[in-house]
């Protein structure tokens, strides 16, 4: 029997028509009012507070940071949630590199002291020739460029600083075999953090904020940087701890701070830039963050394909039968054996079988050579451990 259902997506923000546009309008309702959603997807709004439907599938984030979404709550729902790695990749590294010329040349400050000079040509000039002093600064070419975090942002801006002339070291205890491959092999990488710090002349982070990232750097990092270094922070609020950065650059250990990630303590205060989270605000880095997401929630609602989730395993099973479901459940013993039990007692074959672990959690999706009935769905389901259980529909092609 083919299914003509249609999936409902609830967006919280405003999504990219391009990201939409990949989920086909006879398939799927999408908008910003709808009841009993079979997923959200969103970019920015905090959803903590949010009450889950039970009709929910996924939650689907089109950025990169998912600190705005209840992951460990949705987890033990068996709700997977996206996230769009290294699609706003370029936009974030174009904007550290326009925060390396800031900082190294004092922009800011001098637009800002001349817009506010005032009196006749003669005296402008006298002010200009005078105030001119007041910012002088450095160049990049043979300066240390220290990079913790060597994902995808990373990457790209350690390469880049490579092509003007820095000399580059980078730190990260976690990085994959695909990140290290693009890696430029100009590009030193540091036994530890603190050698980054030790002797860079600017550090820039780029990990996610999490418990183990929460106030990574403060005053034990930045005390031991060269005088005068600059110090970056385009990956989250709290990676930095801003009492630690406002002391350096009182006692002028620092002589700059640009971060993405105004905060009251932060704003106006002598040496700091402070933008509002402009790191991945182009069209470009937008579409393509809704472009991917889109694309990998569509394979998840119709085929029990996991691509990019920050909480479930990549899972991907090609689909060769119209029989197929999709299970999560907590990662024990046993629990294949017990859905192949249950398909065996309503006598149905399995054709092809995927069981992937992720920590706690797990994903399987079975590929059948005839349809379950909705009492072996229910059985399925009634398994200790079992999170989530559904047929995938059946398209028209």
């Amino acid at each position: 029997m083919t299914m003509k259902r249609q999936f409902k997506i609830l967006t919280l923000n405003n999504i990219a028509l391009q990201g939409q546009r990949q989920l086909p309008m006879e398939r799927y309702e999408i908008a910003s009012e709808i009841v009993n959603p079979d997923a959200v997807l969103l970019r920015s709004q905090d959803i903590h507070e949010m009450e889950i439907s039970k009709s929910l599938l996924a939650v689907a984030r089109a950025g990169a940071g998912v600190n705005n979404v209840p992951v460990e709550k949705l987890t033990t729902l068996g709700i997977p949630v996206f996230n769009a790695p290294g699609a706003n990749a370029n936009a974030v590294k174009e904007l550290v590199l326009t925060s390396l010329f800031l900082a190294a040349r004092s922009v800011i400050q001098a637009w800002d002291y001349v817009r506010k000079l005032e009196g006749s040509e003669k005296k402008l000039a006298e002010a200009i020739e005078s105030g001119k002093k007041r910012f002088i600064g450095f160049e990049l070419p043979g300066k240390t460029l220290g990079v913790i975090g060597l994902g995808a942002i990373g990457v790209e801006v350690a390469n880049a600083a490579l092509e003007l002339g820095m000399n580059v070291i980078g730190y990260d205890s976690k990085i994959t075999v695909d990140r290290a491959w693009q890696l430029s092999a100009g590009v030193e990488q540091a036994p530890s953090m603190n050698e980054v710090f030790n002797r860079a002349n600017i550090v820039t982070v780029h990990v996610p904020l999490n418990d183990d990232t929460r106030g990574l750097i403060g005053q034990s990092q930045l005390s031991i940087m060269p005088k005068g270094a600059v110090a970056l922070n385009f990956a989250r609020h709290g990676i930095y701890e801003n009492k630690a950065v406002l002391q350096s650059l009182a006692e002028g250990s620092l002589s700059g701070y640009v971060t993405d990630f105004p905060t009251r303590d932060l704003i106006g205060k002598e040496g700091v830039i402070c933008l509002p989270h402009l790191g991945a605000s182009t069209w470009e880095a937008e579409e393509n963050c809704a472009v991917m997401v889109t694309n990998n929630l569509q394979d998840f609602l119709e085929n029990g394909n996991i691509r990019h989730s920050v909480n479930f395993p990549d899972a991907l099973l090609r689909r060769m039968r119209p029989h197929r479901i999709a299970i999560a459940n907590t990662n024990m013993p046993n629990m294949v054996g017990q859905v192949s039990t249950c398909l065996a007692q309503e006598d149905i074959n399995i054709a092809d079988l995927l069981n992937v672990s992720r920590g706690a959690v797990a994903h399987t999706i079975v590929d059948l050579d005839g349809p379950v009935s909705a009492e072996t769905l229910k059985r399925i389901r009634s398994i200790n451990g079992i999170l989530c259980a559904r047929v995938l529909p059946i398209f028209e092609s």
